[in-house]
């Protein structure tokens, strides 16, 4: 009866962990954290077995890679690199191209991808506005790319170190650095070709040489409008000014006899024969100007060079993955006051929104057209990917210099990890650990800067993630769920068995986090193993590859969240590139686990 209790608590949870994992209800590291205290609570894991998650050997692995990957881009490595493939769109946009996935891929095979991604993005955009190239036709392979190259090693993604702490913990030899290299390189070939071939032709062709305002189509959406005699709005601060109620506008700039107050504050007063820059629907004012005493300027189509200024300039910033601001409103950040900026326009989930943007809830992905004032704009930068999780500034970002001492520190110290896990002299989390204080204390990356480079949502997810796969196992629940799995598809064999976990892992990681969709499957794969009686290898390599290769949607893979918006996509434009991929990945991995993975 308690062994029937804890698996009917573990499988309560497990749905409910699904659900919020899929519909982003809540932050991951807040679903974490429920998962944690209901399995404790009501008693299926023990208060350690709860916590284990964030000493597990997999977790402070991955954190040290999230170190040693700022430290990286610190150094102004994979800047240089980045900026000299670049230059190569200049000439040719296939030698570009293919340039930028197989350098991507390589790099990725050593560092976690996510930091990759987030360098080339900036660099691309500025590449693709000088040559002239559809920004579309560059972010896709360069998200693609990362993934490729990052099913080949054991430390490509923090998927392939989190199944392989698995495996340790239920006394099954973890994986070696380059185990997964022999499928990770087909699939990478596999992939590249069909990208070549095929893939790039199917993305829409949309180019980035327009400016912002034109991009995010707010031309119809910027006028300048006279205060009149009369006007009710006269002598009123912005805040209670009728014309900002009524009209719902954004008041970018006031000219006041030739003085210019450039985005002014709340308790800013207006007079009569202020000019207002402003952000509104210009349909609704033009039906409304008569009541608020007001004119239309003019009629003339912004551009940036309108909008910005000797004081302000435009910039896009794309919402980062687990970033602080998901899940909440351009009003509930207090964004002018605490940035200096005004939002403009916003393209969420692949629509542009320029009206009741204050009030539309921000998702990772979102990208956000801003007005901000030059001297906030290094707090802005600060708020990068690299420094607290929250931007990812694609129009105007700073990249590290090259400095060639810390690069060579650097790439010594990652050559120094991947040679002692490799030859087996210590395990991974040790080698890391070892690798994140050398750089600390040869200076290459501070200790603030580490605590920063750590995506603690990642942490938290993975910690809560680890005590439901635990209390999955424990309870029996793994073993009911494997049975069921048996009963269905055992007849067909082992070799079935690891198409349809490939199948499950890669359409639940289309909906939610990878790392959560390998640490659910995980121990349904060693439970199946074991009453199949095979070895357990080839089922946990199908949900390893099958969690780090995400290419239908933009939600499953963080770096597919990151060029959402940069890239002016559609959701309809992963389903159609990425859809035959997973396909034609399914197929492989269905004929190659097998193969490369005995049973």
């Amino acid at each position: 009866m308690v062994l029937d209790f804890d698996i009917a608590v573990v499988l309560l949870v497990l749905v409910l962990a699904v659900w919020l994992f899929a519909t982003e209800k809540l932050s991951v590291d807040i679903v974490a954290l429920i998962i944690m205290g209901v399995l404790i609570i009501s008693g299926v894991v023990t208060p350690q077995e709860g916590v284990s998650g964030f000493s597990n050997s997999a977790t402070i692995t991955v954190a040290a890679m999230f170190i040693l990957s700022a430290a990286l881009f610190k150094s102004g490595a994979v800047v240089g690199i980045g900026n000299k493939i670049a230059s190569l769109f200049k000439y040719n946009f296939w030698i570009g191209i293919i340039a930028v996935m197989l350098t991507v891929g390589i790099i990725s095979a050593s560092i976690n991808n996510t930091p990759v991604v987030a360098i080339f993005i900036p660099i691309l955009v500025g590449a693709a506005s000088k040559s002239n190239h559809s920004i579309s036709k560059m972010l896709m392979p360069l998200s693609f790319a990362s993934m490729f190259g990052g099913v080949c090693t054991l430390i490509g993604t923090s998927t392939n170190i989190l199944v392989s702490g698995i495996a340790s913990d239920h006394n099954i030899e973890p994986f070696s650095m380059f185990e997964m290299s022999k499928l990770g390189l087909v699939f990478f070939g596999t992939g590249f070709l069909y990208m070549m071939l095929i893939g790039i032709h199917l993305i829409p062709d949309r180019k980035s040489n327009k400016g912002l305002v034109q991009k995010f189509g707010l031309g119809e959406y910027l006028t300048e409008i006279i205060i009149l005699k009369k006007s009710p709005s006269i002598n009123k601060t912005i805040q209670n000014s009728p014309l900002v109620k009524k009209l719902e506008i954004d008041i970018l700039e006031v000219n006041r006899a030739g003085t210019r107050y450039y985005m002014p504050g709340a308790d800013f007063i207006l007079r009569e024969g202020d000019i207002l820059k402003v952000r509104c629907n210009i349909e609704k004012i033009k039906t409304l100007k008569e009541s608020q005493n007001i004119a239309l300027k003019s009629d003339m189509k912004f551009k940036d060079t309108d909008v910005e200024s000797k004081k302000t300039t435009l910039v896009e910033a794309v919402i980062a993955p687990n970033s602080e601001f998901e899940g909440k409103t351009v009003k509930q950040m207090n964004f002018r006051q605490r940035f200096g900026a005004t939002v403009l326009a916003i393209r969420h989930r692949g629509e542009v929104m320029r009206e009741k943007i204050a009030n539309t809830v921000l998702k990772s992905g979102d990208s956000l057209l801003i007005e901000v004032n030059k001297e906030k704009m290094e707090y802005l930068k600060q708020l990068e990917l690299h420094g607290r999780n929250t931007f990812l500034i694609v129009t105007e970002v700073d990249l590290p210099k090259f400095d060639k001492n810390k690069i060579f520190l650097v790439v010594f110290t990652i050559i120094s990890i991947i040679t002692l896990a490799t030859l087996n002299i210590m395990p991974i989390m040790v080698a890391a650990l070892l690798g994140v204080t050398f750089l600390i204390i040869t200076g290459c990356i501070s200790m603030d800067e580490a605590y920063k480079a750590i995506d603690w949502k990642v942490i938290f997810l993975l910690a809560g993630a680890i005590s439901l796969g635990v209390a999955m196992y424990n309870s029996g629940a793994a073993e009911l769920i494997s049975g069921f799995l048996i009963n269905i598809v055992g007849k067909l064999g082992p070799v079935a068995i690891v198409s349809i976990l490939y199948l499950i892992t890669s359409l639940l990681t289309e909906t939610m986090s990878n790392n959560a969709s390998a640490v659910l499957l995980a121990p349904i794969a060693i439970a199946a193993s074991a009453a199949m009686e095979v070895d357990p290898r080839p089922f946990l390599m199908a949900i390893t590859f099958a969690a780090s290769s995400s290419f239908m949607t933009p939600i499953g893979y963080q770096t597919n969240t990151m060029i959402y918006g940069a890239g002016n996509y559609k959701f309809k434009d992963f389903l159609k590139v990425g859809g035959p991929l997973n396909l034609i990945f399914w197929i492989i991995a269905t004929i190659f686990i097998p193969v490369f993975f005995p049973f």
